[in-house]
């Protein structure tokens, strides 16, 4: 098969790669990229650990080809802090309200909460278990990850973010 060369905003910088058509984005990323921020999970859609937003709407990158990637932007787990460090709220929240403790599926986490809480910034419970219930954490029960949405949902809100 042939390359394909592609070019993709990643993290607000343009990349531009020739690959197999068949190359997952989250094979591009974390191998043509080096963003190992996007976990592999069970590379079948089914953890959600491998999230990212593409073109703002969070996507499983285990089920996206780079090559449906090209033109488009990719934002990873590596691009929610601030230039300077600084945790977005919903990994700050995520740190203050013990959402994560082995980490692998934390980055799929925060950004699934990110997407669904620019999208609604003040949610029910229910509607951040049903937001979430396409990720799988294997340590936490969950509850952690529940009250740090609440707690960013509480944090943007009031800042106006």
């Amino acid at each position: 098969m042939t390359n394909v060369d592609i070019e993709v905003h990643v993290n607000g910088s343009p990349r531009r790669h020739s690959v197999p058509p068949r190359l997952t984005l989250a094979d591009y990323l974390r191998v043509d990229c080096g963003l190992t921020g996007t976990h592999l999970g069970c590379e079948h859609g089914v953890c959600g650990a491998c999230t990212v937003l593409l073109d703002g709407e969070a996507v499983r990158a285990c089920l996206v080809f780079a090559v449906q990637a090209d033109g488009a932007e990719v934002t990873t787990i590596e691009a929610m802090a601030s230039d300077d460090g600084t945790l977005s709220p919903v990994q700050a929240a995520f740190r203050d309200h013990h959402g994560l403790q082995c980490g692998f599926c934390t980055p799929g986490f925060i950004v699934s909460a990110t997407a669904f809480l620019d999208e609604n910034p003040s949610p029910t419970d229910g509607e951040i278990r049903e937001a979430l219930s396409g990720n799988i954490c294997r340590c936490t029960g969950y509850q952690g990850i529940i009250a740090a949405v609440k707690a960013a949902a509480a944090t943007t809100t009031s800042t106006g973010e």
